[in-house]
């Protein structure tokens, strides 16, 4: 009998460290740190607020971005046996259907912790929840395609997180302005996670995953992740400085004209520099969300 066909009762509770490599701490720093620009963009003081950040910042990291990690090693958990047999599910470590609980736990508990910050933060953790469990459960598996699968991770890391951020120090619905850069850096991340995707071309083709550097080939989804994260800087900027955001706008176009400096290597060789451009340009892009974040809350 395989061992996730076993009842809970007759597989042991998973030891803790387990559960810290299922739920991948180090991919919680994207979506904190969209919170944390969400919460600058407010211009709202942490007096009286510390609680409610706290709880923000353990919502957007380790429970709803731990809960999509759970969600998404449980529903890859056969192919992860082939290509990561080391992981905490197919090595047996988290055995029965306790990957599965994991998931399921971690969903209530993110629930409840949107509820307690503010309607808008349960509003948008509940939608949190459900791109994370339809990015890799049946039958939506927005992560088959190189459109929906980024775009997903895209909005939720960025775009929610940013929006929870603004929502836990406002207590309501954020500005129109800080709307338009969540959407604008949202698009932009499209780019980010395609450029992710250049770690698994190969398995990706064998296993049908229809990714970008998959069905436009390295070069051509290269080409598209830094336009696609130029354009929505350009706009990003161009908007700042129709508000008047000076500073900030200086300050964004200044990271952006570092990136389109270190794209010409990325493109020569996609494949190989896609994990150098990952180090230097996403995070010229993240910083220039801050230097956004900073303007609209009128820090600068």
């Amino acid at each position: 009998m395989e061992r996730s066909a076993l009842t809970t009762e007759s597989v042991p509770i998973p030891a803790l460290r387990d559960v810290v490599q299922l739920i991948r701490p180090i991919t919680w720093f994207p979506p904190m740190w969209a919170f944390m620009c969400g919460a600058v963009s407010s211009g709202v003081g942490l007096e009286g607020r510390w609680l409610f950040v706290l709880g923000g910042i353990l919502l957007a990291g380790p429970l709803v971005c731990g809960t999509s990690q759970a969600v998404n090693d449980w529903f890859d958990r056969h192919v992860d046996a082939i290509n990561e047999p080391d992981r905490p599910i197919p090595s047996g470590r988290i055995g029965g259907k306790w990957g599965l609980y994991i998931a399921l736990i971690g969903t209530l508990l993110s629930a409840a912790v949107a509820f307690a910050l503010g309607m808008w933060v349960f509003v948008a953790g509940l939608v949190g929840l459900a791109l994370a469990w339809g990015y890799s459960a049946p039958p939506f598996r927005f992560k088959t395609s190189g459109w929906t699968g980024p775009a997903v991770v895209g909005f939720t890391y960025e775009g929610l997180s940013w929006f929870t951020g603004a929502a836990v120090m406002l207590g309501s619905l954020p500005a129109a302005d800080v709307l338009m850069v969540i959407v604008l850096y949202s698009i932009g991340a499209h780019g980010i996670m395609t450029l992710n995707d250049f770690k698994a071309v190969e398995g990706d083709r064998e296993t049908g995953l229809k990714s970008l550097p998959v069905t436009m080939g390295v070069t051509g989804a290269a080409r598209y992740a830094c336009a696609i994260m130029a354009v929505s800087q350009i706009a990003v900027v161009a908007l700042l400085a129709m508000w008047e955001y000076t500073a900030s706008a200086l300050l964004v176009a200044g990271v952006l004209c570092a990136q389109l400096a270190a794209m010409p290597k990325l493109l020569r060789d996609p494949k190989q520099y896609a994990p150098w451009y990952n180090g230097v340009g996403v995070t010229l892009f993240v910083l220039g969300m801050l230097a956004a974040a900073l303007g609209l809350g009128g820090y600068i």
